[in-house]
């Protein structure tokens, strides 16, 4: 009750303070200065201010006291109780995801593991990297080099395809003798350096792989090329403007009057295919996306990386990978069921670290480095083939350059032609195997069709770990075929190639 006869007071008082200011300031002053009138207003509101402070920190305070208060409630209920309804964080239900340090972990143990390996493989075999001994795999006769010389000789195919095309868009040649001189010229083309590498004996085996990739390449480019220009000319003279593959071969109202663009047989140039040959793609067009410029910096960084790679590659295959091999040949003559498991085992981690080394080199260091240097635009030459959760994702993801000839030259074409998609696929899977046995058997001038069997399991794998296994499961799954089916398939050619030659020459 005191406390609110005080507010009255002092509200009146303020009121009639601040009244008389009003007053004073409208009535002459009688001899009194308008300073001390100010002044006096001003005290007032000095005072109204610092009482307003003090108000507001007693009411600071009066909250102060009640969080604190809360607090002691809360620290006594949790002395109370300690517990709460909560799922374990390895739990699927807990929702938690972050294994980041685990993550850590498996690299460090990783790391760890391979470092024991390497480290007993130089104490028991030593020093076995020799540079030198590289060159042996592509020359026996240092006077004899018939793999540059096959590489060479494939520049009269791409010849002759450009001529075929012109004489084609020319009218000079017709549709069907146009599709037989393309067949004879890649026929030709698959056989005529098969027959090099099976016969000349200076041909190594690495050379002889090395040739026959590049004529596959060729062989799949130049069949890109082929069916391209024969959609051209179909849209030039059927006006087909709804088929999707016209987009490879666009015609004069696609682009603006200021584009510079090619247009269909304006194509038909040395320049143009040669440009084709070397970009790093299988399927061709017209008008390629093109980066604006070269990035220097970018184009070392890619350079710096294939030569790193291609001396780790071959230091690991000397260092660690042979000594492998030449130790499981006599568990493999003696049919040792629990020594050969244990090779195969050994085998598989050189075998895949190099596999993974071999597709960043190849996949991501080089393929990026030819297409830096051509401004070739499309950089998309594998996806996140590493979180497959099914076989055939995979084969989708590794390698799209191979993945997008397949399904644009052969799986679409089967589909248009009628027939089912499961046909189709087996036939993707078909064509992918002979040409898997064609680069393996040929160098090696002996015919098992370990890469071809291989190859053709991938389907009922396929169908089991779609079918059967989900998620991680099937992740794993994945990975299990990589590391293991990779190896045994090297363990037998490997064991074939050594009973075929050196038990022979021994006996």
């Amino acid at each position: 009750m005191g406390d609110s006869d005080t507010a009255g007071a002092f509200t009146r008082r303020r009121r009639a303070t601040l009244a008389a200011g009003r007053g004073a300031s409208l009535q002459p002053m009688n001899g009194r200065s308008a300073a001390v009138c100010e002044s006096s207003v001003t005290a007032d509101i000095n005072r109204d201010n610092g009482q307003r402070k003090r108000d507001r920190s007693l009411e600071t305070a009066r909250s102060k006291g009640k969080s604190d208060k809360k607090k002691r409630r809360n620290d006594l209920s949790e002395r109370l109780s300690c517990h709460k309804t909560q799922e374990s964080l390895l739990s699927s239900a807990s929702g938690y995801n972050n294994y980041r340090g685990i993550l850590n972990w498996c690299v460090v143990m990783l790391v760890l593991s391979n470092a024991r390996l390497f480290l007993e493989n130089l104490l028991r075999y030593g020093v076995l990297v020799d540079p030198i001994q590289v060159v042996s795999l592509f020359l026996k006769d240092p006077y004899s080099w018939p793999a540059a010389c096959l590489v060479i000789v494939c520049n009269v195919f791409i010849v002759v395809a450009l001529y075929t095309e012109r004489q084609l868009s020319m009218g000079s040649f017709s549709e069907r003798v146009g599709f037989l001189v393309h067949c004879i010229n890649m026929a030709i083309m698959l056989l005529f350096p098969a027959a090099v590498v099976l016969l000349v004996p200076s041909m190594t085996p690495v050379g002889g792989a090395f040739v026959l990739g590049t004529y596959t390449i060729l062989f799949l480019k130049l069949y890109s090329y082929k069916d391209v220009n024969m959609w051209c000319r179909e849209l030039s003279t059927v006006k087909a403007k709804k088929l999707a593959r016209s987009l490879s071969c666009p015609s004069a109202q696609h682009f603006n009057g200021g584009d510079r663009k090619v247009c269909y047989p304006g194509n038909l140039t040395i320049r143009d295919i040669y440009y084709f040959v070397f970009a790093p793609t299988l399927c061709y067009e017209l008008n390629f996306p093109r980066s604006p410029k070269i990035r220097m910096s970018f184009l070392l960084r890619r350079l710096f990386e294939m030569l790193f790679f291609i001396q780790m590659l071959v230091g690991l295959t000397q260092q660690w990978m042979i000594p492998i091999i030449q130790s499981s040949m006599k568990p493999l003559e003696d049919m040792d069921l629990s020594r050969m498991t244990e090779r195969l085992l050994r085998l598989a981690v050189p075998n895949h670290l190099l596999w993974l080394m071999f597709f960043y080199w190849f996949f991501h260091s080089s393929m990026n480095f030819s297409a830096e240097l051509l401004r070739f635009g499309d950089r998309q030459f594998y996806k996140d083939w590493w979180n497959s959760e099914t076989v055939t994702y995979f084969w989708q993801n590794w390698n799209i350059p191979v993945h997008k000839w397949c399904l644009r030259h052969f799986y679409k074409p089967l589909l248009r032609r009628g027939f089912s998609k499961i046909v189709s696929q087996s036939a993707v899977f078909f064509l992918s195997a002979f040409f898997h046995e064609y680069l393996v058997s040929i160098p090696l001038r002996m015919f098992r069709l370990w890469a071809f069997m291989g190859m053709m399991a991938q389907l009922p794998l396929a169908w089991f770990v779609s079918r059967l296994l989900r998620g991680n499961y099937g992740n794993a799954a994945v990975w299990m075929s990589i590391i293991i089916g990779q190896p045994f398939a090297v363990l037998m050619y490997v064991h074939d190639y050594y009973v075929l030659h050196y038990r022979q020459e021994a006996d």
